[in-house]
């Protein structure tokens, strides 16, 4: 069974920085996305940054400039750099994977992990 596992996230003022990261755990035959989703209380959730394609990397608009996405592939970590933060990026943050299993090669199937909250408040 494959699952994802973040930390890092907490209480920061505006301008400050956190890391957040995600362990995933168990075994998959590929990845075919892994990055960050979140969602601010009354908003849906929205993607944040993700490693798409094997290595090309998306971001959201909102974020561009200010977060890096990056992964240690020995450590089954994907990581996130968040930079000049804003009240605006108050949110639960998600880690998410769209993977494939060794039992079915072809069939993709989604993993989330449980959330890490992030509140940028002085």
């Amino acid at each position: 069974q494959v699952q994802l596992v973040e930390s890092g996230g907490g209480l920061v003022q505006p301008g400050g920085s956190l890391r957040l990261s995600c362990v995933r755990s168990g075994s998959i035959y590929s990845i075919n996305r892994m990055g960050w989703y979140r969602q601010a209380p009354g908003k849906e959730r929205e993607l944040v940054a993700a490693f798409i394609n094997g290595g090309s990397t998306v971001y959201a608009d909102s974020v561009k400039g200010r977060f890096t996405i990056s992964r240690d592939n020995a450590k089954n970590t994907v990581y996130l750099q968040m930079n000049s933060l804003k009240p605006e990026d108050t949110a639960v943050y998600y880690c998410n994977a769209e993977c494939s299993s060794y039992q079915s090669k072809s069939r993709l199937f989604e993993v989330w992990g449980q959330g890490t909250l992030v509140t940028v408040s002085s």
